[in-house]
């Protein structure tokens, strides 16, 4: 039993601060078992010659992993590649999704079934996703092929995922394609968030459909605009599965990422210390690129 008004307040604020930390209890026990304890036990077997399933006794090597990654020129070619993937990508993805996000959200016949065509793509597996692309892309009888040739003459026929010039864009073409459908309904949701007295407004004012765009759409989308940009930067990063499924790398390295530069380390080499090394240069990677976006963002708040 309470006994003064003074020990209520203070059991009731023991009670509101210990409550959200009992809600959040499951979900920072999993996050320290998933994420942050494989990342320290990361950097851990980076300093060392671990590796997988070897007689060789465990020993600390210093920075010798990490000097070994910085002098492999397949290395800096997942790099070039994962960096020119990603700016490629991001800017097209979001283009792409935003003109999408404001066709469906138009009052037109159908316009649900639309929504649900773009949308549709998002919910196929990347690996069944990449197997249909890659038999769409073969050169002799592949249905892209066909139809460039019936529309050109003949004239169009790239080798796409067999030649070093058209690999790397026969996986963005097919990235774009997949993932747009995401971010479309992320920025549908933002501009069914605008509020129409802003159209009228600028429609009084004289302003056209451009500068109704220009000066109310896109201010009132930057949230959205700059969660769609973060993930999809993110997810571009993380290039893997089409890339494995389609060419496993080639040709000729032409198609290689960090992503899958780590996968044939540590599993395929079979060593687990070096591919350790590159995943904790690619957290870095992606932290700075995190903080150099941020700290962009916040200049322009300023």
């Amino acid at each position: 039993m309470i006994s003064s008004p003074t020990q209520y307040l203070k059991t009731r604020i023991n009670q509101d601060s210990v409550a959200p930390w009992l809600f959040s209890l499951p979900g920072i026990l999993l996050l320290l078992a998933f994420l942050v304890t494989p990342f320290l036990l990361a950097v851990t077997y980076s300093f060392t010659n671990l590796r997988l399933l070897s007689p060789i006794p465990l020993r600390f090597v210093g920075l010798e992993n990490y000097v070994e990654t910085l002098q492999d020129p397949i290395f800096y070619r997942a790099l070039a590649n994962m960096l020119l993937f990603v700016v490629i990508v991001v800017p097209v993805q979001t283009g792409l999704a935003l003109t999408l996000a404001i066709l469906v959200n138009q009052k037109l016949f159908a316009v649900k079934a639309f929504r649900t065509i773009y949308f549709a793509p998002v919910l196929s597996v990347m690996a069944v996703a990449a197997v249909v692309w890659r038999i769409l892309y073969v050169p002799d009888g592949g249905f892209i092929n066909g139809f460039l040739g019936a529309v050109s003459g003949g004239a169009l026929h790239p080798l796409w995922l067999h030649s070093t010039s058209t690999a790397l864009l026969a996986i963005i073409i097919m990235s774009v394609w997949q993932g747009v459908g995401f971010q479309m309904i992320v920025l549908l949701a933002g501009l069914q968030d605008i509020p129409e007295d802003l159209y009228e407004a600028a429609n009084i004012d004289g302003a056209n459909r451009w500068h109704q765009f220009r000066f109310v759409t896109v201010p009132q989308l930057r949230n959205s605009l700059l969660f769609v940009v973060t993930i999809t930067t993110i997810f571009a990063f993380g290039l893997f599965d089409q890339v494995y499924v389609m060419t496993r790398g080639g040709p000729l390295n032409s198609t290689q990422t960090l992503m899958l530069t780590l996968v044939d380390v540590g599993y395929g080499r079979q060593r687990i210390g070096q591919a350790s090394a590159i995943a904790v240069i690619f957290f870095v990677i992606v932290l700075a690129i995190n903080i150099a976006q941020r700290l962009l963002i916040r200049e322009e708040e300023a």
